[in-house]
């Protein structure tokens, strides 16, 4: 039976602190509803009602244009227990972009292990929580995080990372802008 919960309790936290995946979804007022897959030791929980994670460059950058586009910013992340007992997750709230170089992302960035290619903090502000069985999630043994994305992002460089962004996070696969400006 699905349970709702105003805010992140200690046994919600052990558990989302356990996962090594969580997923992202985000949907402008018109378009595509996106939901991206996200690991590499990412998340945090920042207080009871906030949580945030560092997210690095990839090849698109469609929850920064959901943020922009959206005026209620609405973002689900969502948590699956893939061994041990079953579970669902579900956190419901508002999203907000910090991106590299603010003031924001600099107070923030302490709380997260660096990563190198991060390209902004993703933070949510919390109302409500909700579990369920997952009774339905397979069992799957994690073996490690994969390094493909961090050794792309070395091999492109500081600068060579700044010019992909540019020219492929700029907007969205809808065409929405994400708030990186084309220089």
């Amino acid at each position: 039976m699905a349970k709702f919960f105003s805010s992140i309790e200690d046994e919600h936290r052990a558990f989302i602190e356990k996962q090594h995946v969580f997923f992202v979804a985000s949907a402008p007022p018109a378009g595509r509803v996106n939901v991206s897959p996200k690991g590499m030791n990412a998340f945090r929980v920042l207080g009871p009602n906030r949580v945030g994670y560092l997210d690095v460059t990839g090849s698109g950058n469609e929850t920064s244009a959901h943020m922009e586009a959206s005026p209620d910013h609405r973002l689900t992340i969502m948590f699956c227990a893939f061994d041990g007992l079953p579970l669902i997750l579900r956190l419901y709230g508002q999203g907000a972009i910090h991106r590299l170089g603010t003031k924001a992302y600099e107070e923030l960035l302490p709380n997260f292990t660096p990563i190198f290619g991060a390209r902004q903090i993703v933070t949510m502000q919390v109302q409500s929580l909700q579990t369920t069985c997952g009774y339905a999630v397979p069992l799957m043994d994690w073996r490690e995080d994969r390094p493909n994305l961090v050794r792309w992002s070395e091999n492109k460089g500081e600068d060579g990372l700044v010019e992909y962004r540019q020219k492929n996070n700029v907007t969205s696969i809808d065409g929405l802008p994400t708030g990186w400006a084309a220089d």
